[in-house]
């Protein structure tokens, strides 16, 4: 299967006509405006389906689509907990120091001091900036603020993250 990224879980019904409730995992909520082509699957991209938008539209912070073919609220209702996923071809063009989080998820991080800490297992957003989630052997997974002036160089071709790791936070986790 080609390579997916995830941009929107489906959280529900809205309506009667097939309309769906979709909370939006991407910085800019106005991509789905423009979604065409995209597929449906599970959280880890299990059993992904062709699916063509037929319309979009925000609504308070999420976004309400119908899908061709998804024509009732019974058959909306069949896609909750699913994800909305686009090629890497469809997804938004990225800006220069600027990642997916798909991609970040297994790089190895590696502290100037310490050497390597771990694998990236999730990153999230903390308010005004997103955070990094690293597993580590047989220890509490660690988190990062996921910043330029502690992550300086990322290299997904090369599979790391080097870091500089503020004060004292190595050993809240330890």
């Amino acid at each position: 299967m080609e390579d997916l990224i995830i941009i929107g879980k489906i959280t529900g019904a809205h309506g009667v006509r097939g309309e769906l409730k979709v909370f939006p995992l991407t910085d800019d909520a106005r991509r789905f405006l423009k979604l065409k082509e995209c597929f449906i699957c599970g959280q880890n991209f299990e059993k992904p389906e062709a699916s063509s938008c037929a319309s979009a539209r925000l609504d308070r912070g999420n976004v309400l689509i119908r899908f061709e073919g998804v024509n009732d609220r019974d058959k909306a209702e069949l896609l909750r907990g699913r994800f909305i996923a686009v090629t890497r071809d469809n997804a938004v063009k990225l800006k220069k120091d600027n990642y997916f989080i798909t991609d970040l998820k297994g790089l190895t991080v590696i502290d100037d001091v310490r050497g390597e800490v771990g694998t990236v297992i999730d990153c999230f957003e903390t308010g005004p900036q997103f955070t990094l989630e690293i597993k580590r052997d047989k220890k509490k997974n660690l988190m990062i603020p996921f910043v330029k002036a502690y992550c300086y160089e990322v290299s997904i071709e090369n599979g790391y993250i080097k870091c500089r790791m503020p004060e004292g936070l190595y050993e809240l986790y330890d």
